[in-house]
């Protein structure tokens, strides 16, 4: 698929500099960027790479200033970065337009499918699941009884989403995460056994999230698990039973979630942190990456991190004097050395 300069400008509201009629086909790094690529420079610390580029088209912030002869036709945008997303985007639905049902794919015939739905082979569709317009069902999914999938969303092979979950429009959820497993809930019995806890609740997953890869999303116990509208989750993420998670919210790989807490809208959570149960945390909160919380958050906006986590700042602070232990540590043995010689010798004195 071929995009003019011309063309793109339009698409971003740009600025031309160079010429309109050069054609891109394809997308590259701005540093491996060879003719026919299309790039972007946002981040000026890669400023270097596009004096020697060979892409073709390369979208610059309005406000970049060059030091050197650029050969690349560039396009002035408001955000280079953004501008380049959107793209991505536009080309992204232009290539994945495939619909249909394979033949080796099942559907129970109570099953409700929509318009322009594509069901790829071996994939599983259960009792009185619903699936709508325009989504993308890949090849060995599993969709349990009486799930409900929303309009656009596209669900990556090998997915396996339980019975009565709930599944928004214009949702992703890539291979191998599964939607709507038991809870981990054991009651403790004598000597060593434990009782399980059935779990009867569901999963609703709003409109627009995107779910990473080999990530596990827990059915409640009782009522939903709830994974509100924007969410953004990587790859290999543990969310409880019971746990909300508010919207436009993102969390990074490796973080685990435990049941029953309630995760506020637009926070953001580094990677490799851990949440323990029944907490809450505050709206727009920030957590940093391998942070441990084990009490609630409150303060809208707060910065943590450490585990236990406490405010960033503090933290900041306090890994100074941890970095400096050895050498403390060191001073102090030298200072208690001489405190020792000087009581000895004052004993002399006496």
């Amino acid at each position: 698929m071929e995009f003019s300069a011309k063309k793109i400008a339009a698409l971003l509201n740009g600025k031309i500099e160079g010429d309109s009629n050069i054609v891109v086909s394809s997308v590259a790094k701005i540093e491996e960027g060879k003719p026919g690529d299309l790039s972007f420079l946002s981040n000026m610390l890669y400023e270097k790479y596009i004096y020697t580029s060979n892409s073709s088209i390369i979208l610059v912030n309005k406000d970049f200033v060059p030091s050197q002869k650029i050969s690349a036709t560039l396009i002035r945008v408001e955000n280079a970065y953004q501008a380049f997303a959107t793209l991505l985007e536009l080309y992204q639905q232009k290539i994945v337009t495939i619909t249909g049902i394979e033949q080796q794919s099942f559907i129970d015939n109570s099953a409700i499918i929509g318009k322009n739905v594509y069901v790829g082979a071996f994939t599983y569709i259960s009792k009185k699941t619903k699936i709508g317009n325009g989504s993308k069902i890949f090849p060995n999914v599993f969709i349990g009884e009486n799930a409900s999938i929303g309009e656009n969303a596209v669900i990556g092979s090998g997915a396996k989403i339980y019975h009565n979950s709930i599944i928004g429009n214009n949702c992703v959820i890539h291979s191998n995460t599964v939607i709507g497993a038991d809870g981990f809930g054991f009651i403790p019995q004598q000597g060593t056994n434990y009782k399980k806890v059935p779990q009867i609740g569901n999963v609703i997953i709003e409109d627009y999230v995107e779910i990473g890869s080999n990530t596990c999303i827990d059915r409640a116990t009782l009522g939903s698990t709830i994974i509100k509208k924007g969410v953004k989750l990587d790859n290999l993420i543990q969310i409880g039973h019971n746990v909300e998670i508010g919207e436009n919210t993102v969390i990074a790989a490796q973080t685990g979630v435990a049941g029953s807490s309630k995760i506020g809208s637009n926070c953001m959570i580094g990677g490799q942190c851990g949440i323990a149960g029944h907490l809450t945390i505050a709206d727009d909160v920030k957590i940093a990456a391998q942070s441990g919380i084990g009490n609630n958050i409150l303060q809208k906006g707060e910065i943590v991190q450490g585990s236990p986590a406490f405010l960033i700042k503090n933290y900041q602070k306090s890994y100074v004097m941890f970095k400096n232990l050895p050498e403390l540590y060191q001073k102090y043995n030298q200072i208690e050395h001489e405190l020792k010689l000087l009581k000895k010798l004052l004993q002399d004195q006496a």
